[in-house]
């Protein structure tokens, strides 16, 4: 409050944030006092992070360093393992000692950049191009594996929906990205469960609906006779020429990788 004070002279601002900070919290349905932080997850936290951390940037300014920081999460830039160290150490006694903070020990390391995420951005090895890091890959793939489970039962067209807000939502944020093979394979994948999706709901009328969608006699047969699963049927194909790119994009399902 008192690094706030010297930002904002507003009184009744102060004494709205005050009462903010002691409201307490309900832990199983019992109210506590409030004795250290902020409100989880509202817009107070990371704009008194800012405040609080404005020294931080100004000081690694001083330094001449180059570094990145969003909120709490701060990427140092130096040019050798020794010299990172070093800015590791001075700056968790900043952060400890002038700012009364904590350096997580589990989060923070010294690394090359390819090796280190920021903000779901990482860097490819080679080139050094902006990537999305592997995290935000793999949770972007469980939010479509929950949109596409069979048991939900609902209609393909709801289905790809669903799909295209949340996915435009992410290529809006990520669409930044330099490196995009990973972003193709993950138009592929998405497309398969796609057709994995549909294959499920044909059913027993599988073979009909191949031969409608102009695949042959012979394909059609092997594909809805085998005796393996629909994620293994889904990249055949019978499934590819039934269900081709041209079919997914008339549904509204979008691209990650097209620019």
């Amino acid at each position: 409050m008192a690094r706030l004070k010297s930002h904002c002279p507003d009184a009744d601002v102060l004494r709205l944030i005050n009462r903010f900070l002691k409201a307490g919290v309900v832990m199983d349905g019992k109210p506590e006092a409030t004795l250290t932080g902020v409100p989880q997850g509202g817009p107070l936290s990371p704009v008194l992070a800012n405040v609080v951390l404005d020294e931080l940037d100004w000081e690694l300014d001083r330094r001449g360093h180059r570094f990145a920081r969003y909120a709490d999460d701060c990427n140092i830039l130096v040019k050798s393992k020794r010299a990172g160290e070093r800015v590791m150490a001075s700056v968790t006694r900043l952060v400890s000692d002038s700012l009364r903070l904590t350096v997580n020990p589990l989060k923070s390391a010294v690394d090359r950049p390819w090796k280190r995420k920021f903000l779901g951005f990482t860097v490819s090895r080679t080139d050094k191009k902006l990537k999305v890091a592997d995290a935000a890959l793999a949770k972007l793939k469980d939010r479509v594996r929950e949109l596409t489970r069979r048991t939900r039962g609902n209609r393909l067209e709801v289905i790809a929906a669903e799909l295209r807000e949340s996915l435009l939502g992410w290529k809006a944020y990520f669409g930044i990205a330099e490196v995009l093979s990973p972003l193709r394979d993950i138009d592929k994948w998405v497309r398969r469960k796609l057709r994995c999706y549909v294959w499920k709901q044909w059913g027993s009328a599988g073979y009909r609906e191949l031969r409608k969608r102009g695949v042959s006699v012979r394909e059609a047969w092997n594909t809805s006779k085998s005796a393996h699963g629909p994620w293994r049927l889904s990249k055949t194909p019978a499934l590819t020429i039934a269900l081709p790119l041209a079919f997914f994009k008339n549904l509204g399902v979008p691209s990650l990788a097209a620019r």
